[in-house]
């Protein structure tokens, strides 16, 4: 019985990378059937063409501007079918077994036929794989939050972000705009952003470049504290007892 058609997006930032992969995809066709449903150059650009292309696997390169093939596949988990993500990569052996230990597929420039053939057959009965395997083979933090509002990845530039605060299962990451619900951990945020974020207390985490200083609060209530104060939100966050000798280190105070 022929297997029906992959639709398929092809992401890199080169023409000719991507112009190689359309050629081994005809040269295969026989065995792997697929169809083309779009090209992108870079992560952010190949999100934007999948919300709205029904897509089976994605073909993506690893290093890319703007958003690279990790920071891809993980807002791409998002989604409520995810489509199957195969790395096209020219790591050495050792990242290689990384990415074997992430249960995550990968084709080794130069991309060869048989090798592509074989990709798409698994990537037919493999589910994507964990957010968590994924983030241990980025080599940096994400430029990027991700949301699912209303079925749709909306992406919040880690930029912006003023802070993170753990509030029952989710975290809320909040921007001057608004709040954003994040399913992830607390925990996992920190050690990804450490060098972006600082706890100040059990459940939050605050931008070091937002802090524009510190002020003492509860003298009223008998409850004596330290609050951060962030550019731009009048809302104040407490430093714990237990955080304010490093929340005071951290941040040079």
């Amino acid at each position: 019985m022929t297997e029906a058609a992959l639709r398929v997006v092809i992401v890199d930032d080169e023409e000719p990378a991507r112009a190689r992969l359309k050629d081994l995809l005809d040269d295969i066709a026989e065995t792997q059937p697929t169809r083309v449903v779009g090209v992108a150059a870079n992560g952010l650009e190949a999100l934007r063409l999948i919300q709205d292309l029904a897509t089976d696997v994605v073909l993506a390169d690893i290093r890319m501007p703007v958003m690279d093939g990790v920071e891809l596949a993980r807002h791409l988990g998002r989604l409520e079918s995810p489509p199957a993500v195969i790395f096209t990569t020219a790591y050495d052996e050792y990242a290689v077994q990384a990415f074997d230990l992430a249960a995550t597929d990968y084709l080794l420039k130069p991309v060869r036929a048989a090798r592509l053939a074989e990709a798409l057959a698994r990537a037919r009965r493999r589910s994507p794989a964990a957010d968590a395997l994924l983030a241990g083979l980025s080599r940096g933090a994400r430029r990027h939050f991700s949301v699912n509002e209303r079925g749709r990845i909306v992406l919040v530039p880690v930029a912006d972000v003023l802070f993170l605060r753990a509030e029952l299962k989710y975290v809320t990451a909040r921007t001057a705009a608004r709040e954003f619900l994040l399913d992830e951990s607390l925990v996992q945020l920190e050690q990804e952003f450490r060098d972006r974020f600082v706890r100040i207390h059990r459940n939050c985490l605050v931008a070091r470049g937002a802090v524009t200083g510190v002020e003492r609060a509860g003298e009223d209530d008998g409850e004596p504290h330290w609050d951060v104060v962030l550019a731009g939100l009048a809302e104040r966050l407490p430093i714990s007892r237990r955080q304010w000798s490093a929340v005071r280190h951290a941040l040079g105070l």
